[in-house]
C-alpha cells in the first residue's frame, strides 16, 4: 500500500517510523473527522497522503485535476487546508479514474479511462504536484479489461494489480524495474472477487502482501481478503470481513490507510467529502 511501510528499529534501538498493524475492519468506526473538497471538485477520488501524513491529495473526476492539501496534524483530515496547488492530470491521462504515488513522492501514476492506460509522471520536488511532468511512459490494460478503474503497486514496486468493470476481475503484473511502467508485463495471474464485490472501484495490498482490500462503488463497502502466497492475488480468499462507508456518504471512490493502518479514509461523491475512520 503506497502510504504504509513496515519500519524497523534503528541500530541504536530507536524507532525510525510507525509500525504497520493490519486494520481491524470488523470493529472499524467513524472517527467523526471529515473535510469537504467541494470547492475543488464535485466528484473526488482518493485520498492519498504524503508518507508523513502532512500532505493530502485528491483527484477530481469533474475537472481532471489533482489537488494538494496541508494537514496541521498528520493524518487528521479535519485539520486539512487547500494549498491552492493543482496539476492537470487529464491533459495526459484523459478521463482520470485513479492515482498513486511512489512511496518517496518522486513519481505519480494516473489511470486514464479513455486510453485504458496507467500514466507515469516525475516530481522534481518530492510530494509537490506543481513540479510534476509527464515521463512519456504508460502501460495499457486494454488486453485484460477495457474499463480499468484502479491500479496499485506491491512488493516494493515490482508487482502491480488492476481491477476493471468489464471483467470484474483483479489482474496482476510484474515490473522488472520497480515503479517503472515501461518494464511492466501481464503475469497471467488473476482473481475474481465478484462473489462479494459488485462493481469494484478500488483495491490495495497491505505492506507485506498478505492482505488485499477491494471496495465497491455502489454499496460503498470495503472487503478484506487473505493471500496464502504474498502478493499473489490468485491465492486470495475472503475473510468474511467488510466495512461500510455509507452512513457518512455514498458512492465512495477510493480508500487508503495511514502509515500504521490505524486509520482509514475514503472520498464520498454523494457529498464531496473525505471521511476518516478508526480501525484500531
Amino acid at each position: 500500500m503506497s502510504v504504509a511501510r513496515l519500519m524497523q528499529m534503528g541500530a541504536a534501538g530507536v524507532s525510525v517510523g510507525p509500525v504497520w498493524t493490519n486494520p481491524d475492519l470488523a470493529n472499524a468506526s467513524y472517527a467523526s473527522k471529515s473535510f469537504s473538497v467541494a470547492s475543488q471538485d464535485a466528484n473526488p477520488t482518493g485520498p492519498r497522503f504524503k508518507s508523513d501524513g502532512t500532505k493530502m491529495y485528491m483527484q477530481g473526476a469533474s475537472t481532471g485535476y489533482l489537488y494538494q492539501y496541508s494537514l496541521s496534524t498528520a493524518f487528521d483530515v479535519s485539520t486539512a487546508s487547500y494549498d491552492s496547488v493543482s496539476f492537470n492530470v487529464a491533459a495526459t491521462a484523459s478521463s482520470p479514474r485513479h492515482f498513486e504515488f511512489k512511496p518517496d513522492g518522486t513519481k505519480l501514476y494516473v489511470l486514464g479511462y479513455t486510453n485504458k492506460s496507467f500514466y507515469q509522471f516525475s516530481l522534481s520536488t518530492a510530494w509537490d504536484i506543481s513540479t510534476a511532468s509527464s515521463d512519456g511512459v504508460s502501460f495499457s490494460f486494454n488486453s485484460q479489461d477495457d474499463n480499468p478503474v484502479s491500479a496499485t503497486f506491491g512488493d516494493s514496486g515490482t508487482k502491480m494489480i488492476m481491477v476493471g468493470l468489464t471483467q470484474d476481475t483483479i489482474f496482476q503484473y510484474a515490473l522488472t524495474t520497480a515503479y517503472d511502467l515501461s518494464t511492466a508485463s501481464y503475469s497471467s495471474i488473476s482473481y475474481d472477487p465478484t462473489t462479494q464485490v459488485s462493481g469494484p472501484s478500488h483495491l490495495a495490498y497491505n505492506p507485506d502482501g498478505t492482505k488485499l482490500y477491494v471496495s465497491a462503488y455502489s454499496s460503498s463497502t470495503l472487503y478484506q481478503y487473505s493471500l496464502s502466497t504474498a502478493y499473489n492475488v490468485s491465492t486470495s480468499s475472503y475473510d468474511n470481513v467488510s466495512f461500510s462507508f455509507a452512513s457518512q456518504g455514498t458512492n465512495a471512490y477510493g480508500f487508503t490507510f495511514n502509515a500504521e493502518g490505524s486509520s482509514l479514509y475514503t472520498a464520498a461523491r454523494s457529498n464531496d467529502t473525505i471521511f476518516q475512520y478508526s480501525t484500531a
